[in-house]
């Protein structure tokens, strides 16, 4: 998503307009994509992008091209901080308000915010739209995606993107739970796609399908390059991704690693250790 433009304000559906958080980067593509959602005189926000300078004035004229003169609340996919980092700034522009989210204990405390619990099956209504959360962790453990009922789309967060795949982390990341939430998803049947990162996917259901058929493939190209003997994660990446250009490899060892913990914990590969006990290769058992 590296290249990837976007215009900073774009309307997505009768119901959703897109406002760009003019945070572009390697993790971001053209920036974290914030929704006003509804019809009425005040929408829901979902997702405050990271707090950049900029975003503000993108935000107003989201609001101008909505037709609404407020937002009613703001509802939050997970905490990282591109989605959660905008949050302040907006209460101290438009005035105080509610805000969503499934808690994060140990994150959510260090943006200073007041938060109200929704989790699994949790419903935010405004006019004119009806969200429905369903929790979906693998990407974070807090992380939720929004049914928009009136449409049959979906808000997918970081789980579906736009463009590229997404990426499991170290910290608050597991493959088998995303690969787990992946199929939850797919079982909503979702018509359109909102991302938080990139363009609109108007074909849910497929999309969703090639999510999980990626990660199957990348999961076969491990285990093939183990088959070999022991390597080490830079070595697994210098093989499977020698295509991309170096600036991805670091995200690509964090995908890399996600595929090794999972495997590890189904007894398919193993730690192989040097002489010195350390462990640093992987091994296909």
């Amino acid at each position: 998503m590296m290249d990837l433009q976007l215009p900073d304000v774009a309307r997505w559906s009768d119901r959703v307009v897109v406002a760009l958080g003019q945070n572009p980067g390697v993790f971001t593509g053209p920036g974290t994509n914030t929704y006003l959602i509804g019809t009425g005189r005040r929408r829901i926000l979902l997702d405050t992008g990271q707090g950049r300078e900029g975003y503000l004035p993108v935000l107003d004229a989201a609001l101008e091209q909505a037709g609404c003169e407020g937002i009613q609340e703001i509802v939050l996919t997970h905490g990282h901080e591109d989605h959660i980092g905008g949050a302040r700034a907006i209460i101290e522009r438009y005035g105080a308000m509610r805000i969503s989210k499934q808690p994060w204990v140990g994150i959510d405390e260090r943006h200073g915010l007041s938060i109200t619990t929704i989790g699994e099956g949790s419903v935010v209504r405004t006019e004119g739209a009806t969200l429905r959360a369903i929790h979906t962790p693998g990407h974070a453990e807090d992380h939720l995606c929004f049914v928009l009922e009136e449409e049959g789309s979906l808000f997918s967060g970081d789980n579906v993107l736009g463009v590229g795949t997404t990426m499991i982390p170290g910290q608050g990341g597991d493959l088998r739970q995303y690969l787990n939430s992946l199929d939850r998803l797919l079982a909503q049947k979702p018509t359109a796609i909102y991302p938080a990162h990139g363009p609109l996917i108007r074909e849910g259901e497929a999309k969703i399908r090639e999510y999980i058929a990626h990660r199957q493939m990348r999961e076969d190209q491990i285990l093939a390059v183990l088959a070999a003997g022991p390597l080490a994660v830079a070595e697994i990446v210098a093989q499977i991704y020698a295509d991309y250009p170096p600036s991805l490899h670091g995200p690509a060892a964090e995908s890399v690693g996600s595929h090794l913990r999972k495997l590890e914990t189904e007894g398919r590969v193993g730690v192989a250790q040097d002489r010195g006990g350390a462990a640093v290769r992987w091994e296909r058992l």
